[in-house]
């Protein structure tokens, strides 16, 4: 739904399931009322002041990228079937790009990128596996829906790997 935001160079490149139907309709990552993606880059110290979803093009200047799992389709993830997900897409984006790190985010994101059961047990932080030279991280995702799981402090230890 929304076209990948990726270039050489780039210190970190975030990674999510799919588009929202908000994101969708606005044409603009994370832009649902609830995510709290912008504010979390912002006070990780990844962006230099507060961005809104409109201005998502501008992460480059700041050495950020996105990328979605699921392209051509927008939802929640529980509205997502695993063959709506392109994990080997993904893969071949970010050995071309080779950003410094790849960070997923939420859990579902990683899950699916490396192929694991819903009940597989994943941990927040920097993973002890590499694509390439790029470094792998994994934050709580910044959906308004999964509230339940928010932790700043991940964002705030991304922000200081980043630096």
């Amino acid at each position: 739904m929304l076209p990948d935001l990726l270039a050489p160079n780039l210190k970190l490149v975030f990674c999510g399931t799919a588009a929202s139907e908000q994101s969708a309709l606005k044409q603009a990552y994370y832009a649902g009322p609830g995510n709290k993606f912008y504010k979390a880059l912002y006070a990780a110290g990844l962006t230099p002041h507060l961005l809104t979803p409109p201005e998502y093009p501008t992460l480059l200047n700041y050495g950020i990228g996105l990328t979605d799992l699921v392209k051509g389709r927008s939802g929640m993830d529980n509205t997502l079937r695993r063959e709506h997900y392109d994990a080997t897409s993904v893969r071949q984006k970010i050995e071309y790009y080779q950003p410094c790190i790849l960070c997923f985010n939420g859990k579902q994101a990683a899950r699916m990128f490396m192929g694991l059961s819903s009940t597989t047990v994943i941990t927040y932080g920097l993973q002890d596996f590499v694509i390439g030279n790029t470094k792998v991280f994994i934050a709580p995702s910044t959906s308004g829906a999964a509230n339940g799981a928010w932790d700043m402090e991940w964002w705030l230890g991304l922000g200081r790997i980043v630096e």
